[in-house]
């Protein structure tokens, strides 16, 4: 164990992600305060952040950078009632602050209901879905680069887009909603119909990353599977197009596209994050084989031979 300026660096055998598999860090340590930061940043540049875990894949020999867990400070939230904002850190949780924000009716982040992040998490990937993506609250982004400096990003200045927001080179720190007073039985109706739908069509009990791939768009016409849907240019679902080449239940080891729903990889005992990489390489070469279409991941794959960045 290494104690460096009150940061308190060990190793960590297996880092925690809802897939429940995958390796450790040679290096783990949980930061509570800026200073802690940037005496981790000074250590090692090329830090991994961990959120919630969920959008992530940890491979089976795991990672040489240091890994942080953010909190104190920065897992806090300062709600402003009559301005309708909420200051948060990176490192809160995003459904705790769903469940606050629709008990002191404040409307908008229901519609983010059953997605688990941290917020810095959020924010880097724009998590979202049906019902609307955090990019619709953020009023500016607080963070530092990996050089040590603050940075201040208005809303304006961020390329959100889907399932992306150019945050990734940031170690978030934080950020500033901007939501809306309404009736607090409306809006928790809102979040009740948003988890509803979700756990009627989401294998949300079972071991896994959320969606696998990101919701593609044709770059051709796909006449054969939509219609006039399937003209170049429209985003597809690609649980649908996972399905329709029949891959629903298909399994390498342990790990298995659910029968649920296509996009969502479950792991079962015994599952390794190598047999979750099998079963994406077969999907993506079977879609491709069959469609023509390149499925891009979602998921986030940490391993000794991927480039650090981002919040996971």
């Amino acid at each position: 164990m290494i104690v460096a300026e009150e940061l308190v660096i060990s190793s960590l055998p297996q880092i925690p992600t809802w897939f429940g598999i995958g390796g450790g860090a040679a290096r783990f340590a949980e930061v509570s305060s800026p200073a802690q930061l940037r005496r981790a940043v000074e250590i090692d540049s090329r830090l991994r952040v961990l959120g919630d875990g969920a959008n992530l894949l940890v491979d089976d020999d795991g990672v040489d950078e240091l890994v942080i867990v953010m909190k104190g400070e920065f897992a806090e939230w300062t709600v402003n009632s009559s301005a309708a904002t909420v200051r948060v850190g990176a490192g809160a949780n995003l459904p705790k602050l769903i469940n606050e924000t629709v008990r002191l009716g404040l409307a908008g982040l229901e519609t983010l209901g059953g997605i688990p992040a941290s917020i810095g998490g959020a924010l880097v990937m724009n998590a979202g879905g049906k019902f609307g993506e955090i990019e619709q609250y953020v009023l500016r982004v607080f963070g530092i680069s990996r050089d040590g400096r603050e940075v201040v990003l208005e809303r304006k200045d961020i390329p959100f887009g889907y399932r992306r927001s150019g945050l990734g080179e940031y170690l978030l720190t934080g950020c500033e909603l901007q939501l809306a007073p309404e009736d607090p039985a409306a809006v928790r109706r809102r979040q009740k119909e948003v988890m509803a739908y979700k756990k009627g069509s989401q294998p949300m009990a079972e071991k896994s990353a959320g969606c696998t791939y990101k919701n593609p768009t044709l770059e051709d016409d796909l006449p054969e599977l939509f219609d006039a849907n399937g003209r170049a240019g429209r985003r597809i679902p690609a649980g649908l197009l996972i399905d329709r080449a029949g891959l629903k239940g298909l399994r390498v080891g342990g790990a298995q596209v659910s029968d649920v729903h296509a996009n969502f990889f479950v792991t079962h005992p015994g599952a390794t994050a190598r047999d979750v990489i099998g079963l994406m390489n077969e999907v993506e070469r079977r879609v491709m084989d069959r469609f023509g279409v390149r499925l891009t991941r979602e998921v986030v794959v940490w391993s000794r031979t991927e480039g650090s960045g981002g919040t996971k």
